[in-house]
C-alpha cells in the first residue's frame, strides 16, 4: 500500500522555487551574496556573532573539529579525549576518528535520549578536552549541568544541533549555548536547502579560521585583518591564490543560500506547529504502558517521535514495525543506534566509559517516526489505529 504517514517532507512552496529562479537569473551559482545573506540571516535569528554556511550537516561538524585544531591558544592535539553519547548520526564521530582523537562514548538516558548525566560525570578525565553535546531529535541537553561538570576544567563544550533546530535551553537556542554549534539543512530536517549547514559562534578567531578550512585553506574569503595571518597583503592576485591551512572545498550553492534565506523566514512556524504536534503524540503515547517515549528538556522542536518498547513488556519491535508497514506508518532506527556496534569502530581509537545499557535497549527496541511543519490529525488517527493492533 501506499505510506500515509511519511517520515520525512518538504516545507518549500513557490518562495523558494522563486529564490532558485532568482539565482539561475543571476547567473552566478557558486558561492557568494545569497549565501553571505543567509548567513547573516542565521546568525542574526540564532543571536549569534558568526554563521557559516557549508555542503552539509556532515561538513560543519567536519569543519568544527578541524578548526580547533588551529586555534593559537588550547589547541585540540592528536589523542585528546572527546566524550560523546553512544548514540548520534555516523558523522558526529567521524571527524573525531579523522582528527586522531580519542572517541569516549557514554550511554544516553532513555527518556531524554541525550547524555546520561551520571555517566557523563563519571566519564570526565584530566585528559578531556571537548564534550560534544548532541541534542538528539530536537531535544537540548542540561546544558545547565553539563558546564557545572566542566566548569574551570579547560573543556570545550561544542554541539551538535543537525537535528534540534529552533529548540531552546532557559531561553538560548540549542547549538548556541557551547564554544560552536552545528546545524543541518537537508531535506529532512527543520528547514530544507536540500544539501547544507551550517556552523555557529561567537568566537571571531573560529570563525576565520572555518572561512578558511571551508574553501581549500586559502586566504582569499579572510578579511584583511583576520586571526589566520593577521592582515592580508593588498595584492588581491597573491591573496586569492595563497594557501595558508590544510582545507576542505565545502563550500555551498548560491542556490542553497537562496532557499535557506526563505526557509528562515518560516522556521518559527514550522517549530511552532511541530511543538503543537508532539502535545497530541504523547497524549496518544501515554495511552501504552509498553510505549516509552522522549521526555523533553527545555523546548525541543520534536525532529520526530522516538518509540522504545519497554524490555519488561514481552513485546518486540518486529513485530511493530509488521503492524506499522500494513498501517502505512514509515520509520525509521533511532538515528544510528548504538554507534558502537558498527563495524566503523575498528578505525577508532575510543573507549566506553561504563556501559552502554540504554543505547542497546533502543538499538533493539525503538524507533522513530516522522513529524511535520503541519498538522498532523489525519496520521495520528492511523498511528492510533496501528497502536491498538499492537497493544
Amino acid at each position: 500500500m501506499s505510506k500515509k504517514y511519511a517520515l520525512a517532507t518538504k516545507t518549500w512552496d513557490e518562495a523558494e522555487y522563486s529564490a532558485i529562479d532568482r539565482v539561475i537569473k543571476s547567473d552566478m551559482f557558486t558561492m557568494g551574496k545569497e549565501v553571505i545573506q543567509f548567513e547573516k540571516d542565521f546568525a542574526s535569528f540564532f543571536n549569534k556573532k558568526y554563521a557559516v554556511m557549508v555542503n552539509s550537516g556532515s561538513s560543519a561538524n567536519l569543519i568544527m573539529i578541524a578548526s580547533l585544531f588551529y586555534k593559537k591558544i588550547s589547541p585540540l592535539k592528536e589523542g585528546d579525549e572527546v566524550i560523546v553519547p553512544a548514540v548520534s548520526w555516523s558523522t558526529t564521530y567521524l571527524p573525531l576518528q579523522q582528527y586522531n582523537l580519542k572517541v569516549v562514548f557514554v550511554d544516553v538516558d532513555i527518556h531524554t535520549l541525550n547524555f546520561n548525566l551520571e555517566k557523563l560525570e563519571a566519564a570526565i578525565t584530566p585528559n578531556t578536552k571537548a564534550v560534544f553535546a548532541v541534542n538528539l531529535l530536537g531535544n537540548p541537553n542540561d546544558f545547565n549541568k553539563i558546564k557545572s561538570l566542566i566548569q574551570g576544567k579547560n573543556i570545550y563544550l561544542l554541539e551538535d544541533n543537525c537535528e534540534s533546530m529552533g529548540a531552546t535551553y532557559n531561553g538560548e537556542f540549542a547549538g548556541g549555548i557551547g564554544l560552536m554549534g552545528t546545524f543541518s539543512t537537508f531535506f529532512s530536517h527543520h528547514i530544507s536547502t536540500m544539501e547544507g549547514g551550517v556552523i555557529i559562534t561567537d568566537d571571531e578567531e573560529l570563525y576565520h579560521i572555518s572561512l578558511s578550512l571551508r574553501a581549500h585553506g586559502w586566504t582569499r574569503n579572510l578579511p584583511k585583518e583576520n586571526y589566520v595571518t593577521g592582515v592580508k597583503s593588498d595584492d588581491v592576485f597573491a591573496e586569492s591564490y595563497k594557501f595558508v591551512l590544510p582545507g576542505y572545498n565545502v563550500r555551498p550553492l548560491e542556490m542553497s543560500g537562496a532557499i535557506g534565506q526563505e526557509q528562515l523566514k518560516k522556521l518559527p512556524s514550522i517549530i511552532r506547529n511541530r511543538r503543537d504536534n508532539a502535545l497530541r503524540f504523547l497524549n496518544i503515547a501515554k495511552k501504552y504502558s509498553w510505549l516509552i517515549c522522549q521526555s523533553e528538556t527545555g523546548e525541543s522542536s520534536w525532529f520526530g517521535f522516538s518509540i522504545i518498547i519497554n524490555p519488561d513488556s514481552g513485546k518486540n519491535r518486529a513485530d511493530l514495525i509488521e503492524i506499522f508497514d500494513k498501517f502505512g506508518i514509515e520509520y525509521r532506527p533511532i538515528v544510528a543506534g548504538n554507534f558502537v556496534k558498527n563495524e566503523v569502530i575498528t578505525y577508532f581509537n575510543y573507549k566506553v566509559a561504563g556501559d552502554l545499557t540504554n543505547a542497546d535497549l533502543l538499538d533493539t527496541n525503538g524507533l522513530f517516526i516522522g513529524n511535520h511543519h503541519y498538522d498532523l490529525s489525519e496520521e495520528f488517527k492511523l498511528l492510533e489505529e496501528a497502536l491498538n493492533v499492537y497493544n
